[in-house]
Parts: structure tokens; C-alpha cells; sequence
């Protein structure tokens, strides 16, 4: 078995946090009338994509009827229509869309994880919550050997990121990056971390975040892959 696969299958067990566990199994026993009849996944997102990859996205945490539900992160909300429309058309994806783990998509030299792995309440972790579920991502910073450009979606992701990144022994450059939508920062061995807002409904729907930015960042990363 491969080591990320092992790793995943880990993720998929973990029960650590009592607050998570519960919520996650509470939202699949009452879910949305439009949901009605679906069984959900409710347990830990492990990531998903090309374990050679290149480019790295880290997100927050699964949403409770997007990834809690279908058992694939960014998969089956708008937040997942957006990143994986992205992703298609700068070619880092099969297809646009991503509606359930069997729809057939597959990533191309990319990567998708998140900084907390089971859906949290009103989409806020506790800080015991994030310490807790960084582990898994200093493992996959530590197994996923090619990534070049990581993008992180949201300032959350983009801290978490940081204390991973350091705690598998990177040094981070002085003064320590900061979070901002378009934000860069060269990091040791010639990864660039690249920070974007986060596509949910809250900024999209308001114009905070538009197409045009989103694809923006996922220009940038592309380029900076093709220069390497």
C-alpha cells in the first residue's frame, strides 16, 4: 500500500476530536430535505489527487453537506464547483465538476487537502481542533515530494500551512508571510506559497472574491510551475 493511501485510510479512523465526531454524525442523521435519503460519509476527508503533484491547495474543512456528505473534499458544494471549474480550466482536472466520489474526476499534478479534516460547526474549528488534525498534514507535506506551489485558501489555511510546513522542518523566511488575497511568499527549497480567499458562498455571493481573482491565483501557480 502506497503511503498516502495508509495515511488516508488513518484520516478515515481518526475520532480525536469528540465535538467534530459528533457534529459530523449529527448533520448526517438530519440532513437537508434535499439530501433527504443520501447516506452520508460523516468521518474524516483524507485528500485526494496526484500523489506526484506539484501544486498543493489546502482548504479549511469539509463542509457539513459538501464533503461530509459525499466523502471527497470540495465535493458537492458550490465551494467545490468553483475550485474544481478552476482546476479544469488551467488543466490541472479531467472534468469541471465534482458531484460524488464515483463521478470519474481525476486530478492532474495537483493535490487537494485541508487543514481540519472532519466538518466543523458553523465552519470554526477550535484551536485544540487544528493541533489536533495538523499531524495528517505534516505527513502529507512530508510524503507529497514534488509540490512546488501551494495554494492556500483563506488566512485559517494559510497559518496552518505555516505551522506545518514548519513542524516537518521548514524555516520560514523573515518577516514571516502574511495572508492576503494575491499574497506571495517564497519559501526554503524553492516552494511558493500562494494565498487566496477562500470560494465559499460568503465571498463569492458577495463579489469579495470573483472568477476573475479565483482564476487569477490559479494563473500565477500555473506560471510559476511552467518557469520550474
Amino acid at each position: 500500500m502506497k503511503k498516502l493511501d495508509k495515511l488516508a485510510g488513518s484520516i478515515v479512523r481518526c475520532r480525536k476530536c469528540p465535538r467534530l465526531v459528533r457534529w459530523r454524525e449529527l448533520v448526517a442523521k438530519k440532513p437537508p430535505r434535499r439530501y433527504l435519503g443520501e447516506t452520508y460519509w460523516a468521518r474524516p476527508l483524507p485528500g485526494f489527487g496526484d500523489h506526484g503533484a506539484r501544486l498543493l491547495i489546502v482548504g479549511l474543512a469539509p463542509a457539513a453537506h459538501g464533503g461530509n456528505r459525499t466523502g471527497r473534499i470540495f465535493t458537492g458544494d458550490r465551494s467545490g464547483d468553483w475550485l474544481y471549474g478552476t482546476l479544469y480550466a488551467f488543466g490541472f482536472s479531467n472534468q469541471p465538476m465534482s458531484g460524488h466520489r464515483g463521478d470519474g474526476l481525476k486530478l492532474k499534478d495537483c493535490y487537494v487537502c485541508a487543514a481540519v479534516r472532519c466538518a466543523p460547526p458553523d465552519n470554526k474549528p477550535t484551536p485544540q481542533e487544528f493541533e489536533r488534525c495538523r499531524p495528517y498534514l505534516v505527513q502529507e507535506l512530508e510524503l507529497l515530494k514534488h509540490v512546488q506551489v501551494v495554494v492556500a485558501l483563506g488566512k485559517m489555511a494559510f497559518d496552518s500551512f505555516l505551522r506545518a510546513y514548519q513542524e516537518n522542518g521548514g524555516i520560514l523566511p523573515k518577516p514571516r508571510p502574511q495572508f492576503g488575497h494575491g499574497s506571495l511568499a517564497r519559501l526554503g527549497d524553492g516552494l511558493t506559497l500562494l494565498g487566496s480567499y477562500h470560494p465559499s458562498q460568503q465571498n463569492t455571493f458577495t463579489g469579495k472574491l470573483t472568477r476573475e481573482m479565483f482564476h487569477a491565483m490559479f494563473g500565477k501557480a500555473k506560471e510559476i510551475l511552467e518557469r520550474q
